[in-house]
């Protein structure tokens, strides 16, 4: 086992199979001490944030597992934090992809002179690219063509997917009283067969849930979804 990539929230190692094996780290992304999933910072750590996300990408992994949606789990070992996932390639050097049902976070930063905060949004998607000196800066289909990053036929693909999953994480968290405001994901080509797939997680970590208009922080989430 090598460690081939040390993250902000997780270390990445290659298995001698093949395979890979996440390693959840207790830092989340943030500035200040405070919480931001759409951060490029390690803001703080929390005592049991890595099991917590893990339980929450378990979770939700084997679901959509069980709807067919292709994905890079395999298994996971909650106690040690490990997930075991198949290897992928990112597009380019990574993208994120963000669907909104409200407006907030970088949404209200930006178009905040067009938008009211919590305004309601259909699902909307756009794709950052993963580059911390450049702020993560929003990319269009046109462009991700154009400098060959990701086709338009699979830009649209990308697009399917992160609605019907998103849809998916919100109508689940519904049955518990909760609301899905945002959420983060990423994605990338299986190293074996090239289909796209959902990589990473998907947990507190990377999303914005309220309940009763209050903002619910990740380890609290994971607390609330599994009572």
């Amino acid at each position: 086992m090598n460690l081939t990539y040390q993250g902000k929230t997780k270390d990445v190692y290659k298995l001698d199979n093949g395979d890979v094996l996440l390693k959840f780290k207790d830092d989340v992304t943030g500035e200040n001490g405070v919480f931001d999933p759409g951060a490029n910072t390690v803001g703080l750590t929390i005592e049991g944030a890595g099991k917590a996300g893990l339980r929450m990408t378990t979770y939700f992994f084997e679901k959509l597992m069980e709807k067919e949606i292709p994905t890079h789990f395999i298994d996971s070992n909650i106690e040690e934090s490990t997930m075991t996932v198949k290897e992928a390639k990112v597009f380019g050097k990574g993208l994120e992809v963000i669907c909104r049902f409200k407006a907030v976070g970088s949404f209200l930063r930006r178009y905040g002179a067009y938008c009211e905060e919590g305004q309601p949004l259909d699902a909307f998607v756009e794709v950052t690219i993963k580059d911390d000196d450049r702020q993560d800066p929003p990319i269009s289909k046109q462009a991700l063509s154009m400098l060959s990053i990701l086709s338009e036929e699979e830009y649209e693909t990308l697009q399917t997917l992160t609605q019907q999953i998103s849809q998916f994480v919100k109508e689940d968290l519904a049955t518990k009283g909760l609301e899905l405001y945002d959420i983060k994901l990423e994605f990338g080509r299986d190293a074996k067969t090239n289909e796209i797939i959902l990589i990473d997680e998907i947990s507190g970590g990377n999303m914005r849930v309220y309940k009763d208009g209050q903002y619910i922080e990740p380890l609290a989430l994971e607390a609330l979804l599994f009572s």
